[in-house]
């Protein structure tokens, strides 16, 4: 992207958490290093648009997480829901016909292409039958979801170097699936294709969406700020 970034808005901090009292507190721990936050659907089957709401009217930015994958029209119908609540990024399916839908209907919302997600491997891939790599698929769905007008695509911070390589700066690239250093090789974790915040923002990424190590952390700014001295080391 051509425009800088805020360090303030490098991490989104993943509020994937059951209510919204729960969510506000990690927000108020939070809100002086970060004003970028993402709802999934956890909270939003929990509060619907309070917190998103709440987020917005606080001046923070928010990611909105619900990965709209339905029948065009529906698809259309919800983006247009989205568009006037104040969202910075809603996230959808990389199907054609739906992000053609979603596009049609966006305004100033910015629209990300889910690829593959962070926990899916290539042990999954074959299950399925396919027989490339997730890195190959990766870059098939997002250089189709940005011919066809997305701003950009949710990816592991693994595959965004050839992104970014491949399709250039206008590409928006947000990266979720990421850990501290200190834990990289955890093997109890439902992500596979994890990364530390600076590898990400090395690799390409724009964005990181960091959940658990911060929102678990017994002191979130003290996660958040190592994350961002290594965002810094890595674009200064």
């Amino acid at each position: 992207m051509s425009e800088k970034i805020p360090l303030q808005e490098r991490i989104i901090v993943a509020l994937d958490v059951n209510s919204p009292e729960e969510a506000k507190a990690i927000v108020k721990k939070c809100e002086s290093r970060c004003t970028f936050y993402k709802v999934g659907l956890q909270l939003f089957m929990g509060s619907w648009f309070e917190t998103v709401d709440w987020l917005v009217d606080r001046g923070h930015k928010v990611m909105l997480d619900l990965k709209f994958f339905d029948i065009p029209e529906t698809v259309k119908l919800a983006v247009q829901q989205v568009g006037d609540r104040g969202v910075s990024f809603a996230t959808i399916h990389g199907n054609d016909p739906i992000i053609r839908a979603a596009v049609s209907a966006r305004g100033d919302l910015r629209l990300l292409a889910v690829t593959v997600l962070t926990s899916f491997g290539e042990e999954d891939m074959r299950a399925m039958g396919m027989t490339g790599s997730v890195a190959d698929l990766v870059y098939f769905r997002a250089k189709r979801a940005l011919e066809l007008g997305c701003d950009g695509v949710v990816s592991s911070g693994l595959e965004a170097e050839k992104l970014r390589q491949g399709l250039g700066e206008k590409l928006l690239i947000v990266t979720p699936g990421i850990r501290p250093g200190a834990n990289i090789m955890d093997g109890d974790d439902d992500q596979q294709r994890i990364v530390t915040a600076g590898l990400a923002l090395k690799n390409g990424a724009n964005h990181v969406v960091v959940g658990r190590p911060i929102t678990r952390a017994a002191d979130p700014v003290a996660v958040i700020e190592e994350m961002q001295r290594e965002i810094l080391s890595a674009c200064p």
